[in-house]
């Protein structure tokens, strides 16, 4: 395998005062701030086999993505001897004014920086333009501890069960600052009709008992690998707000396939601690009420296979059901009498219900529409010399410190010259096993 790890990592405006209720990114970096970044590089140091790292910038305001780029790019040469590549604004629109010409609308809502399903569909994009077979997924705010990191991503990834599935995109899990791997959500009483924490841990509980592979119900955005048969048939779906990991596991079952749960691969996540608890738990009433309508919908498409919730349990099952609007209204007005931020519970018992509902409806069914396009992006972008060639000129300018400016016009006129990449693409990881021992 030749697997190219991607590293979304997400920036704001420095010095001024966000709004929790306008933010897209849970926890973006402000530009005067450090960040994670750094220490989440340094840790990929210590890896075995490292080849090819993809860090894709991404700015909460279209106004600062240039100084995103500049700062994240700083911060990548520090560590000369890592084979980076920075995708900012500018790599980006060279994607999108290539897809144009290949006859394609535009698709920078879809794949770019505008979102986080948009921004790892950024990644599977560049990660085929530059004929990588796997993607490994990480987040800035995490830290790789296991030399073992890359070449347990890609155990058995590729291969063929003994009942002869192909395994094609699988997860591990995270370790908190407690280096356990459970859920530190409390089972208090305004949590009565909301227990994630717990429905989680039981089904991890479940998992890291079982065998090493195992079918999973969950998926872990920050420790995910996909082969390339997977990431070039399905993609992110550009629609839902959050929870964009857990949502590709419903897709790919969507479509017959399946996540992969490893019991042996994990990382240590170091998130910031959340500040405006009640404004994330709106963005949680978008997702779940989002992803309930759409399983409701693909039950009318003939082409899907249909999601039973009753297969997910004990989690993301509950969460998935008929019920789940009753239960959103209730926790966010229990939380809302005792948990800080009050008024924003509040208000998300009262309009965000209504608001999201109509979202979920109105959007739903375009991602659907959108798998129709992704396969024939994938097959035309694939190797693309053009594409190789600018994206690479352009991170050779970043370097420099030089301004990235790629027209259309220049597309034209260079895309009979193609060029071979000077990237390493990484290191090639033979991975030898015998599935029926954990069938």
């Amino acid at each position: 395998m030749n697997p190219a790890v991607v590293i979304p990592t997400f920036h704001v405006e420095a010095g001024r005062r966000q709004d929790p209720a306008a933010t897209v990114f849970d926890h973006p970096t402000p530009l005067d701030m450090t960040g994670d970044l750094y220490r989440c590089l340094e840790s990929l140091t210590k890896v075995r086999g490292l080849g090819q790292v993809i860090v894709i910038a991404a700015a909460e305001d279209p106004a600062v993505a240039a100084q995103a780029v500049v700062k994240v790019q700083d911060i990548c040469n520090r560590f000369p001897t890592m084979h980076t590549l920075v995708i900012g604004e500018a790599s980006a629109s060279i994607i999108t004014q290539r897809l144009e010409q290949f006859g394609f609308e535009d698709l920078s809502h879809a794949i770019g920086l505008g979102g986080y399903s948009a921004v790892r569909n950024l990644g599977l994009v560049v990660a085929n333009i530059l004929g990588f077979d796997a993607v490994v997924f990480i987040d800035d705010d995490e830290v790789i501890e296991d030399v073992e990191f890359l070449a347990k991503a890609m155990y058995g990834l590729g291969k063929l069960t003994k009942k002869g599935i192909p395994i094609l995109a699988k997860s591990g899990y995270y370790l908190n600052s407690e280096q356990n791997y459970y859920s530190l959500s409390q089972n208090k009483w305004y949590n009565h009709y909301w227990q994630q924490g717990s429905a989680f841990n039981a089904w991890i509980s479940r998992a890291m008992a079982g065998p090493r592979l195992s079918r999973s119900n969950h998926v872990c955005g920050g420790c995910l690998a996909l082969h390339r048969e997977a990431y070039k048939r399905i993609s992110f779906d550009p629609w839902i707000m959050r929870g964009e990991d857990l949502d590709y596991l419903l897709d790919l079952r969507m479509y017959g396939s399946d996540v992969w749960f490893d019991n042996q691969w994990s990382l240590l996540h170091l998130p910031p601690r959340e500040r405006h608890e009640g404004h994330r738990f709106r963005r949680d009433i978008y997702r779940w009420l989002y992803e309930y309508y759409k399983i409701e919908f693909s039950r009318s498409q003939i082409d899907l296979l249909q999601i039973n919730p009753s297969s997910l349990e004990p989690y993301p099952g509950p969460f998935l059901e008929p019920g789940i609007l009753k239960r959103v209204k209730r926790t966010a007005f229990l939380r809302s009498l005792v948990r800080p931020d009050k008024q924003a519970y509040r208000t998300a018992a009262k309009e965000a219900t209504v608001e999201a509902s109509a979202y979920a409806q109105e959007n739903c069914s375009k991602y659907f529409e959108f798998q129709y396009v992704w396969g024939e992006v994938m097959q035309r972008t694939e190797r693309d010399a053009f594409l190789t060639q600018a994206l690479i000129q352009a991170a050779v300018a970043r370097q420099k410190g030089d301004e990235v400016i790629v027209e259309a016009s220049a597309i034209e006129q260079q895309v009979q010259e193609p060029a071979s990449a000077s990237i390493d693409p990484g290191t090639t990881t033979e991975i030898h096993l015998n599935l029926a021992d954990f069938e």
